[in-house]
Formats: structure tokens, sequence, C-alpha cells
């Protein structure tokens, strides 16, 4: 069993839902990477989902673009980040990392290549925004040898046929973006997001996370009131961006706040 199936099963039977904060590798600096995981985990992170940066953030708003820039700065490339995975895995065995980015950075090394680093380093999935299931053919196949779960995004449009796509190639679990737009962006219907989980389930037999849109306690313990995890990107990435000093005890403390609300809003709906 995957350290995600791990997770979910362990949660599952505690009643409660994974809490997986997102930041971008090598922001604010890449030397900063490794400490910010395991603050993330220190405040009661279950999976962390680590932004690989890419030149063309299409799928992301402006605060997760900038962090992008910030670390293409640095040089950032995908193999400093699964170094950083590396780094992580010498004191944390347990909590699943998930690369989280786009093709081209994946497609430039080479799946196979990739997938033999990355799965030496300690990755566990890898979410790649601009992959649709169409085009995941013997890409998936090559993940999954390796133990690295393709993980999907589906959105409010997604139709019956694409989420039968999804669930044919998914492992792991699969990402709900809550919002139509880009990272960062609010408004959030947790009524509409619950009904759409509902028509998803009927083909998508892992948990599904929703992200978008979520940005303090009481949107988190919302959408845990529904949906199988939370995921946290933009607003922890803002947090990144207000400055160094003290920033791992920040994020320690944003993300426990977040865990609390989200265990008193399942142990409300037991």
């Amino acid at each position: 069993m995957s350290r995600i199936q791990k997770t979910f099963t362990r949660l599952k039977a505690e009643g409660r839902k994974a809490l997986i904060p997102y930041i971008t590798a090598g922001d604010p600096a890449p030397g900063a990477t490794v400490s910010l995981m395991h603050a993330l985990v220190a405040g009661g992170a279950d999976i962390l989902e680590l932004g690989v940066p890419f030149t063309d953030p299409s799928a992301d708003g402006p605060v997760i673009q900038r962090a992008a820039e910030r670390a293409l700065a640095h040089g950032t490339s995908l193999r400093q980040v699964i170094s950083m995975v590396a780094e992580f895995r010498k004191t944390n065995e347990q909590t699943p990392v998930v690369l989280m980015g786009y093709a081209n950075p994946v497609e430039a090394m080479g799946y196979e290549t990739f997938s033999e680093i990355a799965s030496a380093a300690g990755v566990d999935g890898l979410l790649t925004v601009d992959l649709p299931p169409e085009e995941a053919a013997g890409r998936v196949e090559v993940l999954k040898r390796a133990g690295i779960a393709p993980i999907f995004l589906l959105a409010p449009t997604t139709p019956p046929s694409r989420a039968r796509a999804v669930a044919a190639l998914a492992d792991g679990y699969v990402y709900y973006v809550s919002l139509k737009g880009v990272t960062g962006a609010a408004n959030l219907d947790v009524a509409s997001v619950a009904a759409k989980l509902e028509e998803l389930r009927q083909f998508i037999h892992l948990p599904i996370g929703v992200g978008f849109g979520i940005r303090d306690e009481a949107s988190a313990s919302a959408v845990a009131g529904v949906a199988d995890a939370v995921v946290i990107g933009s607003r922890i990435v803002q947090e990144v961006e207000s400055g160094e000093a003290g920033l791992g005890n920040r994020l320690t403390s944003f993300v426990s706040g977040i865990r609390r609300a989200m265990d008193a809003a399942t142990s409300a709906n037991k």
C-alpha cells in the first residue's frame, strides 16, 4: 500500500479528512523549501503538494505566478525539486509528497528518467495541470510502474465522459477544482461543490480533494464536510511572500488552525 493510500485509510478510520497544503519549491529560496515542508507537517498537514516552478503557469493566479518567478530566479529546476524531496525523506518517511506542475519539465526530462529518480527520492504522486486524460496514455503506465500516483484535475464543467476517463487512469486521489478560473479565485459555493462531488462519485472511487477558493478556517471546515481532502495553496503562498522572518512558525500556526477547524467540522458531522 502506498503512502497516499495509507494516509487516506488511516484518516478514514479516524473519521478525519486530509489536509493538503501547497507551496512552490524554491520559494522564497531553494534552501528554505525542506524546512517549510517540515513546518507544514508540524502544523498537521497529511499530504504535501510541492509546486514545480514553470515559466508559463497558465492555470495559476498572480500569487502562485509570482512564487514561480521567484523560484525560477533562483534557478530552481525539476531535478532540484526532486532533490528537495530526497532531503525531506531523510527525516520524514511517512508524509506523502505530490509534485504539482506542468507537463513541459517532465516531458523534457523524459517520463522514464523522471519516474526513476523521483521514485528513488520518495515522490509519491504527480499532478500535471495541463495533461488531459486523452493524452496521458503511456505516461500513466510509466508512473504507476515506479509507484508514482498519476493525479488528475476535475472541474465544475467536467462531463461524465471525462470523469470516466480520469477514473480509469488516476491513482492516489483526484483533485476537484471548485471554481472556474485560476488559483486564488474567491466565491466558493460549498453547496455546488457538494452536489458536483456526489455526481463525480458515481464514477470516481478514489478520494476526492477540493482546492481553489479555500483561504481560511471557515472555508476549510465547510469543504471538509463534503470532501475527502482540503487543498490550500494561494493563501499559504501569500504567507511565504510576506517575508521570511518567522516564516516556518507562521506556516505551522496557520496550518494548525486549519487542522483544528477541519477536525471540529468532521467531529460535529459524526
